[in-house]
């Protein structure tokens, strides 16, 4: 068991973390931007719900195997990456579809919930970040490691929630009126899609 004090360095560890630049909270931003807060929402939980996956393995230990295996690594890694291009394709699509004047097609908050899961649990480094990051925090006198690592991942996701929640309610207010307009909209599709070739492309490259 971990004490109070662990506990609240961790959370606002995580929370720091949560706000610092990379590939979910840009996910997030641009779900709102383009869906609006709702939206954005609806991504940030599915990117929680792929957070309990990463916990799980750090807690059990598979992440070390993981770490220990490159062709696991490369094999995750290489599955997100056609995934990011596959949402990269969706936008463009929407952009094309757009553009001739058709109003644009909203996924589903569930078909979003989807699309956070499996970018988190594509993303292989999300796994080694937890295995270098939750046992730092951890006290062997205090009692199973693997059992602080999962109240450790737990106050992990509650950290996120906070974090990108601010940030989907935020964007969808700043989006909201330019993404009123058909032109608007298909900007913001077409910023989608670069971004997600963008992080496939940094997911590809990405090495233990």
């Amino acid at each position: 068991m971990i004490s109070a004090l662990t506990a609240t360095s961790f959370f606002f560890t995580a929370l720091l973390l949560g706000y610092a630049p990379g590939p979910d909270i840009i996910f997030v931003l641009a779900q709102s931007a383009v869906h609006g807060a709702r939206a954005g929402l609806a991504t940030m939980a599915g990117l929680v719900t792929g957070l309990c996956v990463h916990t799980a393995l750090v807690s059990l230990g598979i992440a070390a195997l993981i770490k220990a295996s490159p062709l696991a690594f490369t094999l995750i890694k290489s599955a997100g990456a056609i995934y990011l291009l596959y949402l990269a394709w969706l936008s463009w699509k929407a952009a094309a579809v757009q553009h001739q004047g058709k109003p644009p097609e909203f996924p589903g908050y569930l078909a979003l919930y989807r699309r956070g899961i499996i970018m988190n649990i594509t993303n292989p480094k999300v796994t080694m970040f937890f295995l270098a990051l939750l046992p730092q925090f951890c006290d062997p006198a205090r009692g199973s490691i693997g059992f602080q690592c999962l109240q450790l991942g737990i106050l992990f996701m509650a950290a996120t929630v906070v974090a990108f929640s601010s940030v989907s309610l935020l964007a969808g207010r700043i989006f909201s009126r330019f993404n009123r307009t058909a032109k608007g909209q298909m900007i913001l599709n077409k910023a989608c899609t670069l971004i997600f070739v963008g992080l496939a492309v940094l997911l590809l490259v990405s090495e233990l």
